[in-house]
């Protein structure tokens, strides 16, 4: 594979560099050392899951304040993907953001390290609003970028297979929090100290990471490289002005209604158990979550499977309407079998995030750089509902009556599914750029 020669962090939108239109084994590189961000995002999600069990009883809070990380987390969003990392990502390229969000991924660990140290909740969900900076700037970059390097019929798939990787990530983070976080309970000092170390390893690992990709060749994807992708296809919607892009519009409303549902269903997962099931506790009800998260990422691996031979569009819709069918019956059932429906949910919610942001962007263009940053700010759900189930089930005393919030917000998001495979302005965009590649698959 052809690389730039010169190590540039700024690269003109103007300019073309052909870099969408890679084969499949040239962008194999970048794409693998792209990949390596999605595990991290996925562990730092896991770790917050976990974390806000560990935090109800170590500082002895309730189950709506401890929803504040989620808040500050994915309330960060928004700041990154709509202003300071698409800011970057338009002026100087993907590059320079993936730097910009390992750092400050870094910056907000080592944060973290005196908050646990005091015992400070507020000072800690200052320290993870920073990593949630982090993140969502790797996040406004990332996904764009592994949908758009490469054949373009692929890119559901690509995106997916990345994402599963983000799966195995939110797997090993529940399971360390069940043998470290764990380990020591109750109010006493202990009870954080593991917790501390984890961060200051994170710190350590995305700074040398930040290293990596700045002498890494990353091939820069720019906006006329995305306008000719659109052209050849014929789906191009970019002749019309930003705020007529409707399609968009309605996935980051899905994305915002679908990511607050996962979020607030993955958060509460450990207080449903540890309610719902006899003799569970916190460290059991991690292990649990583990195995819930085991089934997200097999739902991706087997969904990405799936779309080699079905159209995304289709499984998207199937997955999204499964996620209705088994979250409702958690609500009323109990004990394993209300488990059981969870665990059957987050399996079928594996492939939505990917999928919505590879479809959302189809036809974008010159917008694309713009619009990835819309739908990663759809990510902001993921502040509001946690808040709202939480309350719910503060209210109710009851976590299992509160997951009816995450189900009113999947109903919402499964309108996306409907309008992409039977309203044809959706539909036939996704479809001219699954039939159409504008370059040699391998």
């Amino acid at each position: 594979m052809k690389f730039f020669k010169k190590n540039s962090l700024k690269i003109s939108d103007d300019k073309r560099t052909r870099a969408a239109e890679l084969s499949l084994r040239e962008s194999i590189y970048p794409l693998c050392l792209v990949t390596v961000l999605f595990f991290l995002w996925g562990f730092s999600y896991g770790l917050l899951d976990t974390l806000n069990k560990h935090f109800q009883e170590a500082l002895d809070i309730t189950r709506s304040r401890s929803s504040g990380l989620q808040a500050a987390y994915f309330g960060a969003y928004p700041l990154a993907s709509l202003g300071h990392a698409n800011w970057i990502l338009r002026h100087y390229g993907y590059k320079l953001v993936f730097i910009w969000g390992l750092v400050l991924y870094g910056v907000g660990s080592l944060i973290a390290w005196p908050c646990i140290l005091h015992r400070s909740f507020g000072g800690f969900c200052a320290a993870i609003f920073i990593i949630g900076n982090g993140l969502g700037s790797l996040e406004t970059a990332a996904n764009p970028y592994i949908t758009v390097c490469g054949p373009p019929r692929y890119s559901e798939i690509r995106i997916n297979i990345a994402q599963a990787f983000n799966g195995i990530g939110t797997v090993v983070a529940p399971v360390l929090g069940s043998y470290v976080f764990f380990k020591h309970t109750g109010t006493d000092q202990k009870s954080l100290e593991n917790v501390q170390w984890v961060y200051l390893a994170i710190a350590c690992f995305v700074f040398l990471l930040a290293v990596v990709f700045y002498f890494s060749p990353i091939p820069e994807i720019t906006d006329a490289d995305m306008a000719f992708q659109a052209q050849e296809t014929h789906a191009g919607t970019d002749g019309r002005p930003f705020r007529k892009q409707y399609r968009l519009f309605h996935a980051t409303l899905a994305q915002f209604c679908y990511t607050g549902a996962q979020v607030a269903i993955a958060g509460a997962f450990i207080n449903y158990v540890t309610e719902t099931r006899g003799n569970t506790d916190s460290s059991l009800g991690a292990q649990f979550l583990a195995g819930a998260q085991g089934a997200f990422a097999l739902g991706r691996f087997a969904g990405s499977a799936l779309m080699k031979f079905v159209r995304p569009r289709w499984i998207f819709f199937v997955y999204m309407t499964l996620c209705i069918v088994f979250i409702a019956p958690s609500i009323t059932q109990r004990g394993n079998t209300g488990m059981s429906m969870l665990y059957l949910t987050l399996f079928f919610e594996s492939i939505i995030f990917p999928t919505i942001v590879a479809l959302g962007m189809r036809g974008l263009g010159k917008y694309t750089k713009r619009g990835s940053g819309f739908i990663i700010a759809g990510v902001s759900g993921g502040a509001v509902v946690p808040p709202i189930l939480f309350a719910a089930a503060d209210s109710a005393d009851s976590t299992a009556t509160a997951m009816s919030v995450p189900l009113a917000f999947f109903v919402v998001a499964w309108t996306y599914a409907i309008a992409v495979n039977f309203v044809p302005a959706y539909r036939d965009v996704a479809d001219k750029f699954t039939v159409v590649t504008m370059s040699r698959d391998f």
